[in-house]
């Protein structure tokens, strides 16, 4: 054998190196291109938000329905924003419109009752694949800041021990609706405390830095900017506007002087409403409620700038939803809970420009099963499990390939006894367990005041929608339907006979 010269031996060993070298970068362009390609996500969810207070939705509505206080309203540029560069959808209804159920339906695909979180504070189940899940067996880099509610009765319950695919979930809390968190060595924690040190929801002392809504925003940013070169989906849950109606100086002032009037629905005849639109009582602070949104907004503009200062704005799907509204006077109630849209119907803002275009409209009813389909068409990923619910990926890029039902099933809490509800952009059935068939046209009666079950041309209508609440329920075993008043009344719903006589 010839031995090679030695000069030969050092081209040979540095063509080692160098070959070596080059495929390292190629690698890493490819790395970069990669993360270039794939979208970042960032979702963002406010917690018992009437869809009324934010201007973008106040403009697509008439003036009466705007303005359902009287005149007195908060600006949100910046959540206004995002519908204004994407997309609005102004038929989006939370799945079930109480938290932890409507929360597992988002994060989930799958409608509450089979995860089975039916009502609050049950346990997600373990085997549930949720999008930041799918997203982490993708690749990405997940993390979670903010109310959680899936996870039992703990309270605050930092950082649960079951993660869901948000790998950074140290500033996750299961419950509660706290105005002050610090961050010290051990972790955060509530800073309000009661004299016995059990924690509190006072607001007392707050500040930009330590106010809930603009702590948990400096989570998510710093979160962001440490993951600015990579993929990352990070899910924002803020426990305002929910009650109490406070927040910090100076958004605690902002509206004080403004004069806030009853809603029209408050002042309605009660005697023949239904049980689950009984009048309460109750007291509730509009200008309070305002400066919570105002605080919000004001950082998602913060979010907004910093997202641009990185680069990475355009190259991130951006969503803005709520778990459920809260009806803040309308009908005589507080809260959630019920079929009425300030109860069922939430924001969803989305701005993503490589897909949508600025001033999307999307009017088709969607609920919160929608979203994870949606979002996995938009980051091409596959689904663990087949979805519940519908990808609307054709809507928001404004070319859907085939018909679209605009339709959603929203269902009560529990699994004895409550109500259904199949809507449209324009219609509502509602069918429940103690009371008769209620039906609406928003168009006609915007504030669902009047059962128009028996009046004439909407038979077909409620035929229709009957039967969509039974293919429902056989679909994906709903126990609400097997209730022998839900069966009686489905059966007259879908039949061809005509005035309702089941129950007066």
């Amino acid at each position: 054998m010839k031995v090679p010269s030695t000069a030969f031996l050092i081209f040979g060993l540095l063509g080692i190196l160098v070959v070596p070298a080059r495929m390292i970068r190629a690698v890493e362009n490819s790395e970069e291109s990669s993360r270039e390609t794939r979208p970042n996500v960032l979702v963002i969810m406010t917690d018992e938000h009437n869809f009324r207070t934010l201007g973008c939705y106040r403009q697509l509505l008439s003036k009466k329905m705007a303005n359902m206080w009287g005149s007195a309203v908060v600006e949100t540029p910046y959540i206004d924003s995002l519908a204004a560069s994407g997309a609005i959808c102004t038929s989006y209804y939370a799945t079930t419109p109480v938290c932890s159920p409507s929360r597992a339906a988002l994060i989930s695909g799958m409608y509450p009752h089979l995860t089975p979180v039916n009502t609050n504070n049950i346990p997600l189940d373990d085997n549930v694949v949720t999008f930041a899940e799918i997203l982490r067996r993708n690749g990405y880099v997940t993390g979670y800041a903010g109310k959680w509610h899936l996870d039992g009765l703990s309270k605050p319950g930092w950082a649960p021990i079951r993660k869901f695919g948000f790998e950074d979930n140290r500033f996750m809390f299961n419950r509660g609706h706290w105005k002050i968190l610090n961050n010290g060595e051990g972790g955060p924690r509530v800073g309000a405390r009661q004299k016995n040190g059990q924690p509190s929801y006072s607001v007392e002392g707050a500040t930009k830095e330590t106010f809930t809504t603009d702590f948990l925003m400096d989570r998510t940013i710093d979160f962001v900017k440490e993951n600015q070169k990579k993929a990352f989906c990070y899910m924002l849950s803020l426990p305002d506007p929910h009650g109490p109606d406070t927040v910090r100086a100076p958004y605690d002032t902002m509206y004080k002087n403004q004069t806030y009037s009853q809603p029209p629905s408050a002042k309605k005849n009660f005697s023949s409403s239904p049980s689950w639109g009984s009048k309460q009582q109750g007291n509730y602070q509009q200008a309070k409620y305002y400066g919570m949104v105002k605080c919000i907004d004001d950082n998602i503009g913060r979010l907004i700038g910093t997202l641009k200062e990185l680069g990475i704005y355009d190259n991130t799907i951006l969503v803005f939803t709520s778990d459920h509204g809260d009806l803040r006077g309308e009908h005589h109630r507080q809260n959630k809970g019920v079929p009425y849209e300030a109860s069922t119907r939430v924001p969803f803002l989305m701005r993503y420009p490589k897909l949508i275009k600025s001033k999307t409209i999307i009017n088709q009813a969607l609920g919160s099963i929608d979203f994870l389909p949606t979002l996995c068409t938009m980051t091409r990923v596959e689904p663990v499990n087949k979805p519940h619910g519908r990808d609307f990926t054709g809507l928001l890029e404004g070319k859907v390939g085939k018909p679209w039902k605009d339709l959603t099933l929203v269902r009560g809490t529990g699994s004895q006894k409550g109500w259904l509800m199949a809507v449209t952009d324009r219609y509502k059935l509602i069918v429940s367990s103690n009371d008769p068939v209620w039906f609406f046209d928003l168009e006609r009666d915007p504030n669902e005041m009047i059962n128009l079950r028996d009046h004439a041309g909407y038979r077909g209508l409620i035929k229709s929608l009957g039967a969509e609440i039974l293919n429902y329920g056989k679909q994906f075993e709903e126990p609400f339907v097997k209730q022998p008043q839900i069966q009686n009344d489905l059966k007259w719903a879908v039949s061809s006979a005509g005035k309702y006589t089941n129950r007066q």
